[in-house]
């Protein structure tokens, strides 16, 4: 074998991977597909559709119209992953998704076309995304704030090294602004200057935690801002920051056009021009509540965010199952009782899962994290702690989770104990109906089986698992001085009907 040999051996067997990631936003989609090859990323394809997904959001709905433009989309996007495996791509969706209450049945009809679960994550999720793109593609020393204008939702973050420290959403972004303050396409003053109002009454409610935080550099990303810093830079020198005087020039040659069509800048693309100056405005708006100095660019966002996420090469810890520890300590939850139902629940999980053919790994993972968090809800109160532990974690900011994963903890959670009503049990696009109800009936199981909160108290036991029958074989006479213990189990076998499992016990 020659030398040559050697290295194109070494080429062939080095272990690559090849992921993408999907942007649902409000203005436009954005795909990346990249090769993960000696724990780097290295894009290799992108795909990007102007959809303005919002201009189709009226009162909180969103139109057929908006949907098929978002469905044809996907259509195009989808010869793009042809050949793909399952768990090689992430679709995430963002604010328009987030607000619409029909944004299911976009969902159903994307899955169609497109055969990977579509990931509706929160606000402080994507800004935590967000943070993470630019913190792998872009060094800096200290804190930095990161600034994203979206479509419908800009995002605000300060971290420093990977670590964000500090996330929100706020509900502002170019197209709604648009559709807000510049309908017409008339660039006036007076138009400006209400936006700009209005982007800072936004940003009341967090400007004093963000600037007493503080930062040592300022990065923007999103196609918006890259418009505008490109704008700005054209008599400047290149990647030089901007400023706000500069953004204030920018307004001033807006207000002279007069109107969108006659903007006539080099840079300007026509897919951005109707957005420029909301957008513009918006960041006009940042700047001064902020204190803003001035900003550079970063060409990372969201989808590379997710990317690195994806690859475990680069991501040191599980994220999720750090943010369910935090919360177990934020919620001073019982470590000792937690742990019980926790063995309880993965052993239950195991032993059932040949007849029941469960993911094995995320439905697992979502199980031991309900075990884990089941008793949140001491924190507020015993009685009816298992409805406050669904609150708390339907609302509480979850980094790692996206809506529908949060959305499952917290319906685990609420179902623990008590009688189950099937209709009040929210369906879900990412995970089927059978299977949301085996993880309640394991966690419930658990649960119960611990009841007594005693390390030792158990026996050991013997089960028999079929598709709809559950059967606990315990050791002899152990259940014969525990009479409330064994009408505790009746009952269960009572409720578990509800969700068509036949539970018996001897």
């Amino acid at each position: 074998m020659t030398p040559s040999d050697t290295v194109l051996s070494d080429i062939e067997t080095r272990d690559v991977k090849k992921v993408a990631a999907l942007d649902i936003g409000s203005n436009s989609f954005h795909l990346v597909v990249a090769r993960i090859v000696a724990g780097s990323v290295q894009i290799v394809h992108r795909v990007k559709q102007k959809v303005r997904l919002a201009e189709g959001l009226v009162g909180n709905k969103l139109s057929e119209e908006a949907i098929q433009r978002g469905l044809d989309t996907m259509a195009i996007i989808a010869e793009s992953l042809k050949g793909f495996e399952p768990d090689s791509v992430r679709i995430v969706a963002t604010h328009t998704l987030r607000k619409a209450n029909n944004a299911s049945k976009f969902i159903a009809r994307s899955r169609q076309i497109l055969p990977y679960p579509v990931e509706v994550i929160s606000g402080t999720e994507e800004a935590r995304l967000i943070y993470s793109g630019v913190a792998h593609t872009s060094h800096s020393d200290g804190q930095r704030l990161v600034i994203d204008i979206g479509g419908g939702s800009t995002e605000f973050i300060i971290g420093e090294g990977f670590q964000a420290k500090l996330c929100r959403s706020v509900q502002m972004g170019c197209v709604s602004y648009t559709t807000r303050f510049f309908p017409q396409g008339e660039l006036k003053a007076k138009a400006f200057n209400k936006a700009i109002t209005a982007a800072q009454q936004a940003l009341e409610l967090i400007e004093d935690k963000y600037i007493r935080l503080g930062w040592q550099d300022c990065i923007g990303t999103s196609g918006t801002i890259k418009t505008i810093i490109a704008l700005c830079q054209e008599n400047a020198e290149k990647d030089a920051p901007v400023t706000l005087k500069q953004l204030k020039d920018l307004m001033k040659k807006c207000i002279d056009a007069k109107h969108t069509d006659a903007l006539d800048f080099p840079d300007l693309s026509e897919d951005r021009r109707p957005v420029l100056a909301a957008g513009l405005a918006i960041l006009i708006g940042a700047f001064k509540s902020l204190n803003v100095t001035s900003m550079q660019f970063s060409p990372a966002a969201l989808r590379e965010g997710v990317l690195y996420q994806m690859s475990d090469a680069l991501v040191h810890a599980d994220i999720r199952g750090r943010t369910a520890q935090s919360l177990a300590t934020r919620y001073d939850v019982d470590t000792e009782q937690a742990t019980l139902v926790h063995t309880t629940a993965l052993t239950l999980f195991d032993a059932c899962n040949d007849a029941w053919q469960l993911d094995a790994t995320e439905a697992r993972s979502m199980l031991s994290w309900a075990a884990l968090l089941h008793e949140v809800g001491l924190q507020i109160n015993s009685r009816r702690l298992q409805r406050h532990g669904a609150y708390i974690l339907q609302n509480v900011d979850m980094p790692g989770f996206n809506q529908e994963q949060q959305l499952l903890l917290s319906t685990l959670v609420r179902y623990q104990r008590k009688k189950i009503r099937r209709d009040d049990i929210p369906e879900f696009d990412q995970y089927a109906t059978d299977t949301v109800y085996k993880l309640i009936v394991l966690l419930r199981l658990a649960a119960l089986l611990n009841l007594k909160r005693q390390v030792g108290f158990l026996s050991a036991f013997d089960l028999a698992v079929t598709e709809n029958h559950v059967h606990l074989t315990f050791e002899p006479q152990w259940l014969d001085n525990k009479p409330i213990f064994e009408a505790d189990l009746l009952q269960e076998s009572h409720y578990l009907k509800a969700l068509d499992i036949e539970f018996s016990f001897r």
